[in-house]
């Protein structure tokens, strides 16, 4: 699909303003973590994913999986705006017998995995990328992982297992906006040297800024072009971002604003 920065820069316009109305209207949710994702999302689904969204099982589709799958407005979002499900849908997130509930879930479409506990999720990417060589397709499987997430030990179980196996039809994204649930990241476990302690698993580690199309699909691209191991990238990002009240504010990790901080947040967006 060929989509211009500008074209990608106004798609996420909307998708932010989409997260703020989603969990607004429910006062519930996890905006912070899903605008920080957001640009990195719009990169794989409009321009580095082959996908049809009116095939979401085809089954030489690449793959997502949202491991941080608290995040799921932002990727709900971008979901219907590359056409999944209609955009109206959004307005269901969280409510009862909705397709869009609280963490992605295999019921909606364009989902890949269920999810929840934390740290599953390139276990599951791993054996979907294992599935795809065993059976000589060219699928290409991509994880987003929070860095407050990597201190689940079965995110390192499974990184010791890609490189054996040297998956290099895997890449993993760890969004890293410095913020896990109610603090800032190095509080809670230090993560530093971050990069190197990839390297050391065996995986071609780099990093870009996360909220710059240019640098993001460039290093997506590169990640893709490496074989014989997987792929990691440090995606730079701020949290909440592009809400002044919400970046770098841990309190929205998991609380949706009140209609004052609403009507603020849709001022600076739009």
């Amino acid at each position: 699909m060929k989509t211009s920065i500008s074209e990608l820069k106004e798609i996420a316009k909307k998708v932010r303003i989409d997260v703020i109305e989603m969990t607004h209207q429910v006062q519930s949710g996890h905006p912070g973590g899903s605008l920080s994702a957001v640009d990195i999302l719009i990169s794989l689904y409009f321009v580095m994913m082959n996908i049809d969204p009116n095939k979401p099982n085809w089954e030489l589709r690449d793959r997502f999986i949202l491991s941080k799958a608290h995040d799921c407005p932002g990727l709900y979002a971008v979901l219907a705006r590359r056409g999944f499900f209609p955009v109206e849908e959004l307005s269901s997130f969280r409510r009862l017998n909705s397709r869009l509930q609280g963490h992605s879930h295999l019921g909606t479409p364009g989902v890949e995995m269920s999810g929840g506990s934390l740290g599953q999720g390139l276990s599951a990417g791993l054996g979907m990328a294992l599935a795809a060589n065993l059976d000589k397709k060219n699928n290409y499987i991509y994880v987003m992982l929070g860095d407050g997430e990597l201190n689940e030990g079965q995110i390192w179980e499974a990184a010791m297992a890609a490189s054996h196996y040297s998956t290099d039809n895997l890449t993993a994204i760890v969004d890293r906006n410095r913020i896990q649930n109610d603090r800032f990241t190095h509080e809670v476990m230090e993560l530093e040297p971050l990069k190197e302690k990839w390297e050391s698993f065996g995986w071609d580690v780099r990093e870009c800024d996360g909220h710059d199309f240019n640098d993001i699909i460039d290093q997506l691209q590169l990640a893709k072009e490496v074989n014989g191991k997987p792929s990691l990238i440090i995606a730079n990002t701020v949290k909440g971002k592009g809400v002044s009240f919400m970046e770098n504010n841990p309190d929205f990790h998991g609380k949706a604003t009140n209609d004052e901080q609403y009507e603020q947040a849709m001022q600076e967006l739009k």
